[in-house]
């Protein structure tokens, strides 16, 4: 809806005096940052040359005010950046609350007390996102604040000049989405922060629940979503830092990706990582983790384990614990042993493995028990050589490849699923699949490593981990609070599916509330039309409201020709073309054939970066990603089979404006 001029006229000295003030602080601040390093450096100086006739207690009292200093000045430095970043866009929009004008942007800006800008973050911004012109209400520290919406403002601001305005009395949906979406996509993902819809608001803002487990459809934010919910509770929760947050994300490129948005919206980064670095730091006994991309690949591909199958079952599970179960029952100390003052018979030893220490994992015991020697015959002294000489007389050896290699070789396992050769175990590099079952083993065996630093965990593509992958994450970080997001439409994991995300309630109980996003923001009506069909869903609805262009079905007698044609057309409309084949060996047959006659990079499995303007990439890499418009190299009828719908619908929802459907050869 358009404005007056006067309302105009009201708008643009706003702005400018926002902006004016906004340079005055960003200067003050700046200001008193540098006085207060020269103090702090200047302070370090003199406890260095004076700590030496200080006494203890005067050292200490010096330090802590020292670190005081400190403190204030980082969080005066991260205000700093963040007035930096809004300095040229302040705010972007404006809720008329009780008579109140309450202007919203990335952070707060105050004058001799009065509010100029509100953070997106604080309570009273929760009109914006979520009431409507008329009766509302949002939740303050102090309880219910009740009143009444006027107005409700939008806001494009651009080099510090009021571009448009426009007012919306029901929600942000409208105009301001709609010229959000309609933009050529980017190298990285943006903040959404300006249109945040009231169902994803729900998400962001929930302290209510522990744990949250969202089912979002392709293209409705999810992983947008999950970056402003790690933004708000870093506002919202006390002495919360970024490195108390793990993001675990399916692959580096889709990290690379997303690697803009926290710092756009003034925040550090947080730790960002896959499953395969995750597990490489408790795995010592392999030089790498395979990824899960190279997994998936090898499936694809056609080079894949059939043993994966069985390893990836939620039946697994029992046939692990059946096998180390047996282990413990059957673990003993073969002989007696002579110390230094004291000697222990093997059944003094076996009953202290068998009846004291009977509750806590198996080498732990062996640990306590060296402490019971070491205590007899060094008072506690040289734990680590009496651990040696116990196991050296224990009668499993502590080698867990070997460990593992039993597993497969027990009757037990045999009996299930047959023979299969266990040569992968001896190799560099751990299958991806067997990560899981070796954390999963050895966490029975000697504990799982406790990680109570973490306070956050935010998993994305939650769909293609296993059960067995979240009781993992749940014993490490037991502590953490989860969010989990996911869309069982867009598995592409070849050996798990489930039914629902909330099967996941046997892991985390009634800790967890399940959520939905159910609307897409991504793709046009013609390309959710069209991708409903692979599926035969029919809940999902596009909201973008502009496109009319149909997705393309063509064949080609000359396929180079053809792609080359299409994609001189299509530069001339938009910024980003993928064309997505099936596997890494379809994108390295299309890159060898075009990379001659124009500019073109590939996406592998082991990419950890790209750049948008023209890429080939594999299906299963594409995951989370997002392109003005895709080139399907050879459909669903074609390379695809029908067991291969999810990942063809992955393949065609990354499209946004356009999606152009190449009938190849059988």
């Amino acid at each position: 809806m358009a404005i007056s001029e006067t309302e105009m006229n009201f708008e643009r000295e706003y702005l400018n005096s926002v902006t004016n003030e906004l340079r005055n602080k960003i200067s003050e601040i700046g200001s008193t940052l540098y006085q207060q390093e020269e103090k702090v450096n200047e302070f370090k100086k003199y406890l260095w040359d004076s700590k030496a006739g200080m006494d203890k207690v005067e050292v200490s009292s010096s330090i802590l005010e020292n670190d005081l200093e400190v403190e204030l000045l980082t969080l005066r430095g991260q205000y700093l950046k963040k007035l930096m970043k809004c300095e040229n866009n302040p705010y972007f929009g404006r809720v008329d609350f009780n008579g109140d004008k309450i202007y919203i942007g990335i952070t707060y800006l105050d004058k001799n007390n009065e509010h100029l800008i509100y953070d997106w973050r604080s309570p009273i911004s929760n009109l914006f996102y979520d009431a409507k012109v008329g009766d509302a209400s949002y939740l303050a520290p102090s309880g219910i604040i009740r009143g009444t919406v006027t107005k409700r403002r939008q806001y494009k601001i651009e080099n510090k000049k009021l571009i448009r305005v426009f007012d919306s009395d029901t929600n942000v949906v409208d105009e301001a989405l709609q010229e959000v979406l309609d933009k050529e996509s980017s190298d990285k993902m943006k903040n959404i922060v300006n249109t945040i819809q009231a169902e994803q608001n729900a998400i962001i803002r929930d302290v209510v629940h522990k744990n949250l487990i969202v089912q979002g459809i392709a293209g409705s934010g999810k992983t947008s979503v999950a970056l402003h919910r790690i933004a708000f509770l870093l506002y919202k929760i006390e002495n919360l830092k970024s490195k108390d947050i793990l993001i675990l994300s399916p692959n580096d490129v889709f990290s690379e990706y997303i690697s803009n948005v926290l710092p756009e919206l003034g925040e550090e980064n947080t730790k960002n990582t896959t499953w395969s670095d995750f597990a490489n730091a408790f795995i010592k006994e392999y030089k790498t983790v395979e990824s899960f991309t190279s997994f998936v690949r090898k499936y694809y591909e056609k080079t894949h384990d059939e043993l994966s199958k069985i390893k990836l079952s939620d039946e697994f599970k029992d046939t692990v614990d059946e096998y180390v179960n047996n282990l413990i029952n059957n673990a003993h100390f073969k002989e007696d042993m002579v110390f230094k003052y004291k000697d222990y018979s093997k059944n003094e030893l076996n009953k202290l493995l068998k009846e004291r220490y009977k509750t806590i994992p198996l080498f732990e015991r062996i640990e306590k028990i060296s402490e019971n020697v070491a205590n007899y015959n060094d008072n506690g002294k040289y734990k680590k050589k009496y651990i040696k000489s116990l196991l050296q007389n224990f009668s499993i050896n502590k080698d867990y490849k070997e460990i593992y290699k039993g597993l497969f070789e027990s009757e037990s396992f045999i009996n299930k699923y047959g023979k299969f050769d266990t040569s992968f175990i001896n190799k560099k590099e751990i299958n991806y699949d067997d990560s899981l079952i070796f954390i999963y083993l050895k966490g029975l065996l000697e504990g799982f490593p406790y990680n109570g630093i973490l306070k956050q965990v935010i998993i994305d593509e939650a769909q293609d981990y296993t059960k067995l992958q979240y009781f993992i994450l749940k014993k490490i970080f037991n502590r953490a609070s989860f969010t989990i997001l996911g869309d069982i439409n867009q598995t592409i994991n070849p050996y798990y599916k489930y039914e629902t995300l909330n099967e996941l309630e046997s892991i985390f109980n009634s800790d967890k509330v399940m959520l939905e996003l159910t609307k897409t923001y991504r793709s046009s009506k013609e390309i959710i039309e069209y991708t409903n069909k692979i599926l035969g869903l029919n809940f999902v609805s596009a909201i973008r409201n502009k496109n009319n262009i149909p997705v393309i079905q063509k064949e080609s007698e000359n396929i180079k020709n053809d792609l080359l044609e299409d994609i001189f057309t299509l530069k001339k409309k938009y910024k980003s073309i993928a064309i997505i084949t099936k596997n890494d060996n379809e994108s390295k047959e299309i890159y060898e054939m075009l990379k001659n006659d124009i500019n073109i990079d590939i996406i592998s499995t082991n990419s950890n970066n790209f750049n948008r303007d023209l890429v080939v990439v594999p299906s299963y890499v594409s995951k989370g990603l997002e392109f003005d418009s895709v080139i399907i190299y050879n459909d669903i009828d074609n390379k695809y089979t029908k067991e291969d719908k999810y990942l063809y619908y992955v393949a065609c929802t990354r499209a946004q404006h356009n999606l152009i459907i190449y009938n190849g050869e059988e």
